[in-house]
């Protein structure tokens, strides 16, 4: 058994996909919504990704500034 998200653009594919699964050819479930209220919906994406090499060397001068 095989996984996949699709995003639904027409609701004449929704009723196709729901008639496959009167078929028992596919399984539908829906998908759990994130509780807006929470910690990680609430801060994500808001720090920038960074190459690690950047990181590296930010954490490197942190530690030099304790020595």
């Amino acid at each position: 058994m095989q996984t996949i998200t699709i995003d639904i653009i027409n609701d004449k594919a929704l009723n196709l996909l729901k008639d496959m699964e009167l078929l028992q050819l596919i399984r539908l479930r829906e998908e759990h919504k994130i509780n807006q209220s929470s910690w990680a919906s609430k801060y994500k994406g808001a720090i920038a990704k960074q190459d690690l090499v950047d990181v590296e060397n930010q954490l490197k001068e942190l530690r030099n500034e304790w020595e």
